[in-house]
């Protein structure tokens, strides 16, 4: 089930806010989890019931090591890396065998002219946000650092469908004490408010400007992976259309997971926190799935050694960590190189900072700031190119129009229609003629103001910040918000019109770009 879609928004979602509290109400707190528990499965089922058995056994499965490990925490020499041991191979032998098998597969026969076959197999949906999640969950209980004995606390910890789908990859610690307040069972008008104000700011995200912009970029990517020549504007047009719509297609869903979380009277934690106001690759990686950089840092990187061991050893600890970041997002080549490419960023990001710290530079004011900000937006925009492409040769297309490869001829229309500009670009030598892909006019419109937008505009965050939407949200005091939400008939109305305006506006349902990952 989607969020933006018509039966979550009608029908699913107050049925299930109206019984939980009502049962909450009633006092009966146990039944009104295992209400939330179920109604967080049947939300996973409606996608395709055969794979509820899955999540379902990952639950029993994780919950009953950590039991394990948390009855050994007394003894440590009582079998706990053991146990730890087969409650991560079991994670990874799920996700690796439904998500890579194919792409090994496929790997072996190309590397060493084999003829394996492997039957296709569907991805289950959020497979990699719930079993990194139990992975978390059991290192932390390995490590002394939680435990848990309540086990419907523990299945709505996992299943808790704003969540559950694309993240946050949230820790125990963070949601247990949550589920176990007396007032989680109270309705309350202000979380409500506050909910419903973020929940749809996120789908006019998600529905009025990810879906729109995703027509500019579609057809190009199309186009290259059918190997035709992409030229100069299509190239960047495409790569800048993609560039806004994974954005906004994100933060609309990061939106509306926090809240449809704040309606229910529990706080996530922040997943995306304006990315492209980054002033380096490192920020980046503070701002865009945080969540998923966290996990990357404290079970990944730092177990390989992070920083402790020397120069040489943290910048390949942190292109390992890209690399299967990379891989995380999808079993593809072309995933494992964006992961590599951040890798690399990262790497120069640091080896940079070591030369101007032992410089003693003071690289600091608004022009290194507006720089820095435009060379990391660029850098992101390259990688974005072979993320959203099908196959390295369909990423080499794009990137070969970028570089200006095949020419750089504009539509005829668009010339017609530049007045004294259009021949004054002619007699600069401007190629016109009917382009491969006809990258729409309009996309002149929108890349300019929604550039802008990441830049400039608070986010919605930073909008509700004095109502504390998500838990670990910390407002850069380079960037202050200059628009604030309140309970008023003015914010009452802008709520209502964007309300509207989706709504209307959802006849072609689109899933969330990172359901696939």
């Amino acid at each position: 089930m989607l969020f933006n879609s018509y039966p979550f928004i009608i029908f699913f979602l107050p049925i299930t806010l109206f019984l939980f509290f009502k049962i909450g109400a009633w006092g009966h707190h146990r039944i009104a989890i295992s209400w939330l528990v179920a109604a967080s499965l049947f939300f996973y089922g409606w996608w395709n019931p055969a794979y509820l058995g899955l999540l379902i056994g990952s639950v029993l499965f994780n919950y009953s090591i950590g039991v394990g490990l948390a009855m050994g925490s007394s003894n440590p020499t009582s079998g706990k890396k053991g146990l730890l041991v087969v409650g991560i191979a079991g994670n990874l032998a799920a996700i690796g065998y439904f998500k890579y098998a194919n792409f090994f597969v496929n790997a072996v026969n190309q590397g060493f002219d084999t003829e394996f076959h492997l039957a296709p197999i569907i991805l289950p949906l959020a497979i990699s946000f719930f079993t990194f999640q139990q992975i978390a969950y059991l290192v932390d209980v390995y490590r002394g650092e939680t435990r848990e004995h309540n086990f419907l606390q523990y299945c709505l910890f996992v299943t808790f469908f704003p969540q559950l789908i694309a993240g946050p990859i949230v820790h125990h610690k963070e949601m247990l004490h949550q589920f176990a307040r007396d007032s989680l069972y109270k309705f309350k008008n202000e979380n409500f408010s506050i909910g419903i104000t973020i929940f749809f700011i996120g789908l006019f995200k998600k529905v009025m400007i990810a879906d729109t912009v995703a027509q500019f970029s579609t057809p190009v990517f199309n186009a290259a992976a059918a190997g035709a020549d992409i030229t100069f504007f299509e190239g960047w047009g495409a790569a800048l259309a993609y560039t806004f719509q994974l954005y906004f297609d994100f933060s609309g869903y990061s939106d509306m997971a926090i809240g449809l979380g704040r309606m229910f009277g529990v706080r996530l934690p922040l997943n995306f926190n304006s990315p492209y106001k980054a002033t380096s690759i490192v920020d980046f990686w503070r701002r865009w799935h945080m969540t998923l950089s966290r996990f990357m840092l404290d079970y990944l990187y730092i177990p390989l050694g992070g920083n402790q061991k020397g120069p040489a050893r943290q910048y390949m600890n942190l292109i390992i960590t890209m690399l299967l970041g990379g891989l995380w997002h999808g079993a593809g080549w072309t995933f494992v190189i964006w992961g590599g490419l951040h890798g690399v960023y990262l790497f120069i990001n640091h080896a940079w900072r070591a030369v101007y710290t032992s410089l003693n530079w003071n690289l600091k004011g608004s022009f290194y700031l507006y720089a820095s900000r435009s060379l990391t937006f660029f850098v992101v925009v390259v990688a974005w190119v072979v993320f959203r492409a099908d196959t390295m040769d369909a990423a080499l297309k794009v990137y070969e129009g970028m570089m200006g490869y095949n020419g750089f001829p504009i539509n005829k229309e668009w010339v017609a229609k530049m007045d004294r500009l259009g021949p004054l670009l002619q007699d600069w030598g401007m190629e016109t003629g009917i382009l491969v892909i006809h990258i729409k006019r309009a996309l002149l419109y929108w890349a300019l103001p929604l550039l802008l937008a990441c830049w400039v505009l608070p986010n919605t965050q930073q909008i509700m910040r004095k109502f504390e939407p998500a838990i670990n949200f910390l407002e850069d005091p380079r960037d202050p918000s200059f628009i604030e939400w309140k309970p008023s008939r003015t914010w009452s109305l802008a709520v209502l019109v964007m309300a509207v305006l989706c709504l209307f506006n959802m006849t072609g349902i689109s899933e969330f770009l990172y359901f696939q990952f």
